[in-house]
């Protein structure tokens, strides 16, 4: 029995060796395989984010072949009729004593100041435009005892004052018409 516990002896030995170079292995592998468990620790969310993101641009791509494939520019601009629409007329008016004249400013249709000197009262300008809107500007002075301005858009009396005294001035404003 001395020689079969020598056997099993050099056996239990073997396999004590044996175990303990799987052992090293599984220690070294096991040791790789921490290294990966804290990479993906770490990497994880980065990683399910880039995923999600390319899934994301693949399905927005092929909704887009399928709901945006037709052209909206297509039929652009055929079929629409233009209608053709009255211009804006702006009358200034100023008027006074009877007899005498006045220095008078105004806006044209593009907002440019113009200048009459020694008008005689009473006065009127028309001013006939298609721009969709219209600020309207005068301002008088007499050199008689009375002045009276007016701006009319399209018939309608939309700004009026009046001012008395020595070389009375005054002005009529419509901001939009």
């Amino acid at each position: 029995m001395s020689g079969g516990s020598k056997l099993c002896g050099g056996l239990l030995q073997a396999g004590l060796v044996r175990e303990r170079r799987w052992q090293a292995v599984a220690v070294q592998t096991g040791s790789l395989a921490g290294r990966g468990s804290r990479f993906l620790k770490r990497a994880w969310i980065p990683l399910v984010l880039v995923v999600v993101l390319a899934v994301s641009a693949l399905v927005v791509s092929r909704l887009h072949k399928i709901f945006g494939s037709q052209d909206l520019n297509a039929n652009a601009g055929q079929g629409i009729e233009i209608v053709q629409f009255n211009p804006k007329v702006v009358v200034y008016e100023v008027s006074g004593t009877p007899g005498a004249t006045a220095s008078i400013n105004y806006w044209d249709a593009d907002a440019n100041t113009h200048q009459v000197d020694a008008a005689p009262l009473p006065w009127s300008l028309t001013i006939s435009t298609t721009l969709p809107s219209v600020s309207a500007n005068i301002m008088a002075q007499t050199d008689g005892s009375q002045i009276h301005c007016r701006i009319t858009v399209d018939g309608v009396v939309r700004e009026e004052k009046s001012s008395d005294g020595v070389n009375p001035q005054t002005f009529c404003l419509v901001k939009s018409a």
